[in-house]
């Protein structure tokens, strides 16, 4: 579907009627903090909340609860009658709907769907309520620590993508003719995230997922500067007594397929990605 770009200074009818239809029938990705902090929210653990009210292995939420609007079904922390039941910490997609954004060249865009504005339909009473600039609508949503979040996971995607490109790039992996790495990168761009899940292991999609970082009370920064800590030694563990070309061939395709899993989570498509990096890989003397 075509997307509309809007400037910061736009003026849309972006006063929400609270109809909850947007709360129906969408997906909603979950970035680590984000899935953190509606488990706080919720009282429960984030491993709880995982297993619970999330599916693709918590990168998103379910939407299994009653049916509503045009017979779809409800985000399962909707409550009929009542609204979001963890409103205080719904993630950044909620905040921004019916608002998308971008990342292009290192700047934020921001765009809805179709050319139509999408809250017409359905929610067509929103024209008699107060317009709003683009700016601040997200100032009203609070949109701002999460969308710096959100950067630092996407950031995190390019790192695991780099360390991965290390043992890809090795000189002794390219001195072997090694081609099965990058066919492997190739075939893991068009699997589901439960088959990423499983070539990843449990541990390690605990350890993206839901690390362990009391998220009760913490900002986001700190929150994701714990988990990256953490990644970054069970990295160390798992990867620093390579000796073998297969053991580097083995360590290339686990560490893209971390990238690959974690960029779900922040609404970015695995197979653009790939096509990118093998592009990138096969300039720098990768065999495919």
């Amino acid at each position: 579907m075509e997307n509309t770009a809007l400037r910061l200074s736009d003026i849309l009818p972006l006063t929400c009627s609270r109809t909850g239809s947007c709360c129906y029938g969408n997906k909603v990705l979950l970035n680590p903090w984000e899935l953190a902090s509606l488990a706080g929210a919720k009282g429960i653990t984030a491993r709880q909340f995982r297993d619970t009210y999330t599916e693709w292995n918590g990168l998103r939420l379910k939407f299994n609860g009653a049916s509503g609007y045009l017979g779809k079904q409800a985000c399962s922390q909707y409550i009929t009658g009542q609204g979001c039941s963890v409103h205080v910490a719904r993630p950044l997609a909620c905040r921004l709907f019916p608002l998308g954004r971008q990342i292009q060249n290192g700047e934020t865009i921001y765009i809805h769907q179709g050319t139509t504005f999408p809250c017409l339909e359905g929610c067509d009473e929103v024209l008699n309520l107060p317009y709003l600039k683009v700016s601040d609508y997200l100032i009203e949503q609070k949109t701002y620590e999460w969308e710096i979040v959100q950067n630092n996971y996407l950031e995190l995607v390019q790192l695991l993508a780099d360390l991965a490109f290390d043992f890809l790039l090795d000189p002794a992996l390219i001195q072997s003719g090694d081609k099965n790495s990058l066919k492997q990168w190739r075939q893991m761009a068009n699997e589901s995230t439960e088959e990423l899940a499983e070539r990843i292991g449990e541990e390690w999609m605990n350890a993206l997922t839901v690390p362990s970082v009391e998220s009760v009370n913490m900002s986001p920064q700190p929150f994701y500067d714990h988990h990256v800590q953490q990644i970054q030694q069970l990295l160390q563990t798992s990867f620093n007594s390579i000796h073998t070309i297969s053991e580097l061939s083995q360590a290339a395709v686990k560490v893209m397929a971390l990238a690959l899993f974690l960029s779900v989570s922040v609404g970015a498509e695995p197979q653009l990605l790939i096509n990118r990096w093998i592009e990138t890989a096969r300039l720098n003397g990768a065999q495919e």
